[in-house]
């Protein structure tokens, strides 16, 4: 159960520093995982991006002590990292629908986010087809685009890729010209640093890179391949939240910290029956 108390470790780190000012940086750190993992792993475990849960832990906080307390609101504010009162009091209004004054006045219900706890799932009522398969390195061509992962933009610049790549053409066109060992349309991330990633819009291509595009290596891996099946985009979100909150903490595998790969099979994506896979490079 190491990864889960990794998981853990990095929860308790931020609920410690919860007044300071927290490092993206400093809490992957405690779990051991790259910037990128670490994001990736908390949004498909919760629902929420790192920034969005310190935000509602932190809002939770100040509406206990506004509520208790007779400190000023101003004070208060500044305590749970706003620089004004009115930046304060939009935020709280937006979580709890009442103003910090109404708050003191108790009147008004509050919207509470607890300290989350990792739990492993284990309900087995929707089994994971998978294989771990050795597969030699490869050469993916494509369309690459660098995202920052500073509040992270690349959550919502990944799929405005994917947009314009299936409005332009590209995927398409990529999908004739594979010609290499892994057939479809493969989403490459590669988290290169602590501040961005390259994400690849791509195809596996054994020949010279054709003009419009660049090339990249995926390495020699031990893959845990997961099946896919269902229409886009919720059937492969929903098999990566059981990657992660069921299959990681019961395995004896390790995400190896290489690039991951999406496999998109030809076909409708909009249909019940579309195939597509999941590839995990573990250790």
């Amino acid at each position: 159960m190491m990864w889960v108390k990794s998981i853990q470790s990095a929860l308790n780190y931020m609920e410690e520093k919860m007044l300071e000012e927290l490092s993206i940086k400093e809490i992957a750190k405690q779990a051991n995982f790259s910037v990128f993992h670490f994001q990736r792993t908390f949004n498909v475990m919760t629902g929420i991006t790192v920034a969005e849960y310190i935000r509602r832990r932190r809002l939770t906080l100040a509406a206990n002590e506004l509520r208790k307390s007779d400190k000023k609101v101003i004070d208060i504010a500044h305590k749970y990292g706003y620089e004004t009162p009115e930046a304060f009091s939009k935020a709280f209004r937006k979580q709890h629908g009442i103003t910090p004054t109404e708050a003191r006045k108790h009147s008004g219900n509050f919207t509470s986010y607890n300290r989350l706890v990792i739990q492993v799932n284990l309900k087995g009522e929707n089994p994971m087809n998978y294989k771990i398969v050795d597969h030699e390195a490869f050469q993916v061509i494509g369309v690459r685009k660098e995202f920052s992962l500073v509040n992270e933009q690349n959550l919502t610049g990944i799929s405005e890729m994917w947009q314009q790549a299936h409005a332009d053409g590209t995927d398409e066109l990529l999908g004739r010209l594979n010609n290499g060992p892994v057939k479809g349309v493969i989403g490459v991330c590669d988290d290169k640093s602590d501040k961005s990633i390259d994400y690849w819009i791509g195809t596996a291509y054994q020949n010279e890179t054709p003009d419009r595009f660049e090339a990249t290596e995926i390495p020699a891996s031990k893959w845990a391949i997961f099946e896919v099946h269902g229409a886009m985009p919720d059937a492969i979100q929903k098999v990566w939240q059981q990657i992660f909150s069921e299959w990681f903490p019961s395995s004896n595998y390790e995400h190896a910290g290489t690039p991951e790969l999406e496999v998109y099979s030809d076909g409708d994506a909009s249909e019940e029956n579309y195939y597509s896979e999941i590839w995990i490079p573990v250790k």
